[in-house]
C-alpha cells in the first residue's frame, strides 16, 4: 500500500467501507492477531463480518474494536513486555491510553472470537463488560502480546479509526469457548495458514498487516518483544509506511 494515492485508495476499497465526509478525527481501536504454531505452519484466527455493518461488511478481520476508557482501570496479572509498552505509550502519548489500547485488545478478542487471554485465577472486574471474564475464572494479561502495527484509516470514510495492532500466541488463551463470542460479531471463525488468509475475502488494510506480519516472522519467528512497529496511514493523499 505504500505510495498508493488516496484515490486509488477510494477506488480499492469501495466495497469495504461505506464512504462520504465522515469524521475527522479517527477513534481509537485495537486489534487481535491471536496465533497458532501447533502445527506445520502458523495460522491466525479470523472471523466473517456481518454483511449489515457499514464498516467492512462481509469481510474477513481479526477480531478487534473500539478502545473504552474504562478498559485501562481493569487490573491484570502482567503487563506488556517493556520494549512493546514504551513504543505503545509513545504512540498514544499517554501511559493509561497505552494500557486501555492494549486491553481492549484482549477484551475485544474474548467478545468477538470468544478466546479470553490470561491465566485460570479469581477476578474481580471493575467494568461490566469484563464479567465474562470473572465468569470463567480467567484474569486478564499482557505480558504475552506484542505490538506489531498500527494503522489510521483514511479519510473520506463514514468510520475512521487509529488502530493498534497485536499479536499473540494461542498458548497465552485460558479459556477458548466453542460457541464464539457473546457480541456473535464474527461469524464463521477460522483458523487459517498465512497464506490462506492473505487469499481470503479480506480488506486492503489487512492484507497490508498481514504481510508486515508474515515479513516479521521471517526473521523472528517467536515474536519477541520490541520488533519493528511499522506505521500505515494517509499523508499528503498517499499511503506512507513508517516505523514507531
Amino acid at each position: 500500500m505504500e505510495g498508493i494515492s488516496r484515490a486509488d485508495l477510494d477506488k480499492a476499497e469501495a466495497k469495504d467501507f461505506v464512504l462520504g465526509k465522515g469524521p475527522l478525527r479517527p477513534r481509537a481501536a485495537a486489534t487481535m492477531i491471536v496465533l497458532d504454531r501447533s502445527g506445520a505452519q502458523v495460522r491466525v484466527l479470523m472471523g466473517r463480518r456481518h454483511r449489515s455493518h457499514a464498516f467492512m461488511p462481509g469481510k474477513f478481520v481479526f477480531p478487534g474494536g473500539r478502545t473504552d476508557p474504562g478498559d485501562g482501570r481493569i487490573a491484570v496479572v502482567s503487563q506488556l513486555p517493556a520494549e512493546d509498552r514504551s513504543r505503545l505509550e509513545a504512540a498514544t502519548r499517554s501511559v493509561s491510553r497505552a494500557r486501555a489500547v492494549a486491553l481492549s485488545a484482549v477484551r475485544e478478542t474474548y467478545e468477538e472470537a470468544g478466546l479470553l487471554i490470561g491465566s485460570k485465577a479469581p477476578f474481580q472486574p471493575r467494568h461490566d463488560d469484563w464479567t465474562g471474564f470473572a465468569a470463567h475464572g480467567v484474569a486478564p494479561s499482557l505480558d504475552g502480546l506484542r505490538y506489531v502495527a498500527r494503522a489510521i484509516t483514511p479519510p473520506g470514510r463514514v468510520r475512521r479509526y487509529d488502530t493498534h495492532f497485536f499479536a499473540a500466541w494461542r498458548d497465552c488463551v485460558a479459556v477458548e469457548l466453542a460457541e464464539g463470542g457473546p457480541t456473535q460479531e464474527l461469524e464463521e471463525l477460522a483458523w487459517l495458514s498465512l497464506d490462506e488468509a492473505s487469499a481470503a475475502d479480506i480488506p486492503t488494510i489487512t492484507r497490508s498487516i498481514l504481510g508486515e506480519l508474515e515479513a516479521r516472522l521471517a526473521f523472528d519467528p517467536l515474536l519477541r518483544p520490541g520488533g519493528p512497529v511499522p506505521f500505515l496511514r494517509m499523508v499528503r493523499n498517499r499511503f506512507a509506511r513508517d516505523l514507531l
